[in-house]
């Protein structure tokens, strides 16, 4: 997918584009290139593909919720940015939280932050279930893209949604652990369950939007820490 595609593409989502946000894009597939030298962020260097599988597949959320509203989203082991910087550049009026449990990360994630000028965004160094135990029913949304299963980031994030608030998942295919989501969502109160499955654009690569809302108050236990589990490549 290159510039002029993605530009179309993300008009049918119907993510309204400016000169000032594509200028904002730029210079963050700079950044990403310069800092993927120093760090490991993302195996996909190439630029046709990360338009398409990073910067368009980030902005894909929309599909299941309307983000043009001056909403509070947690983005979960953020990593490179995705979809945290992205949904930023195109939907100005969230209020992010990017969360990572390595710190070079988030080193990169707000040096981005800073040289987008980009406000009411910050990225914290600290494992979501930590996190999640002092920040109780801060956020609209929380979402996480490629990141563990749907149980377990269901667990480590819902104390940190507000009540009616959407989880967000963004996976590829995940056939297999919704056939037990049933159980997770009712151990959590959460509710409304909402699967939307469709293909990337030119490759027809598969993606799957997860999403669940808060009914009520959960005390749950944590499980494993986020970090020692293997993230699920897109």
């Amino acid at each position: 997918m290159n510039k002029e595609e993605f530009i179309l593409e993300i008009k049918k989502l119907g993510v309204d584009v400016t000169s000032e946000k594509l200028e904002k894009l730029d210079l963050f597939y700079e950044m990403l290139l310069e800092w993927n030298k120093k760090i490991n962020l993302t195996a996909i260097t190439d630029e046709k593909e990360i338009y398409l599988k990073h910067f368009f597949d980030s902005l894909t959320l929309c599909k299941v919720i309307d983000l043009d509203n001056e909403l509070t989203l947690c983005d979960v082991g953020s990593g490179a940015g995705f979809p945290g910087i992205i949904l930023k550049i195109f939907f100005p009026k969230l209020k992010i939280t990017l969360i990572d449990s390595l710190n070079k990360r988030v080193n990169y994630l707000n040096t981005v932050i800073s040289n987008l000028k980009l406000s009411n965004i910050v990225a914290i160094h600290v494992r979501m279930e930590d996190f999640s135990r002092l920040n109780e029913e801060k956020f609209d949304i929380i979402t996480a893209r490629a990141v563990s299963s749907l149980s377990v980031l269901s667990e480590i994030s819902v104390r940190s949604l507000k009540i009616n608030g959407s989880l967000i998942f963004m996976k590829a295919n995940c056939d297999l652990e919704l056939e037990s989501i049933d159980n997770v969502m009712k151990s959590l109160y959460l509710g409304n369950l909402r699967v939307v499955k469709f293909v990337l654009p030119n490759e027809n690569s598969n993606r799957t939007l997860v999403s669940m809302t808060k009914l009520k108050t959960t005390n749950n236990k944590f499980p494993r820490p986020i970090d020692k589990i293997k993230k699920n490549p897109l």
